[in-house]
């Protein structure tokens, strides 16, 4: 139970202190306050795949990491969407320990992370004339991640040398293109990982 609570107080420190987190409640507080008229864009359930490991959250892997990405868009404001996500990637790599009881080895590491939280999105069609089949975002994500981490048999060093952070945060660019009125395919650019995917859209 204090592990629990001790994990929970450091999500929460990190949370506050996040460089990147009220340039994006900026965004969030800016896309609710715009009155242009638009379409609708919610109902969407959006999956996706990407490949990340080198810049963002994914940094600490220091390898290429292939990611699932699901979320369900939900209109709040007009333009403006949330949509919670959650995303999963899996990686694993050796880790050279050793003590004066145990000789010096490679032990293997393998990490599940598990992202879920909100994702805002901001389209921009009403900047952008690139007629009906384009639609144009940016926006950011917030969330917490799950981890679950295996060592060898063996190992007792340090368990958390590859730990992958707890707070999750990243910013977006993105396209989708309208193959009818129910489907698209979209491109979504980040600081994180960015990924293509299939955009399913529900009856307004």
């Amino acid at each position: 139970m204090g592990g629990l609570i001790n994990s929970s107080i450091r999500i929460i420190v990190a949370f506050f202190r996040a460089p990147k987190l009220w340039a994006l409640v900026a965004l969030m507080a800016f896309g609710l306050g715009e009155l242009r008229a638009q379409e609708a864009y919610g109902n969407t359930l959006n999956l996706g795949l990407g490949i990340g490991g080198y810049s963002g959250y994914y940094r600490y892997t220091s390898r290429s990491v292939t990611v699932f990405h699901v979320n369900y868009e939900f209109d709040v404001a007009k333009n403006f969407t949330l949509a919670p996500f959650m995303s999963i990637h899996s990686y694993t790599r050796s880790y050279y320990w050793g003590n004066p009881n145990k000789p010096y080895r490679y032990y293997n590491y393998r990490e599940t992370v598990i992202p879920v939280g909100v994702k805002g999105m901001f389209y921009m069609d009403s900047w952008v004339d690139a007629g009906s089949k384009w639609d144009f975002y940016f926006g950011g994500s917030l969330g917490f991640a799950a981890v679950v981490s295996r060592w060898d048999s063996g190992y007792e060093g340090d368990r958390n040398a590859y730990r992958a952070p707890a707070l999750f945060l990243d910013i977006h660019l993105g396209a989708e293109y309208h193959l009818s009125s129910r489907t698209g395919i979209y491109l979504d650019m980040s600081s994180g990982v960015s990924s293509i995917g299939l955009a399913i859209h529900s009856k307004k």
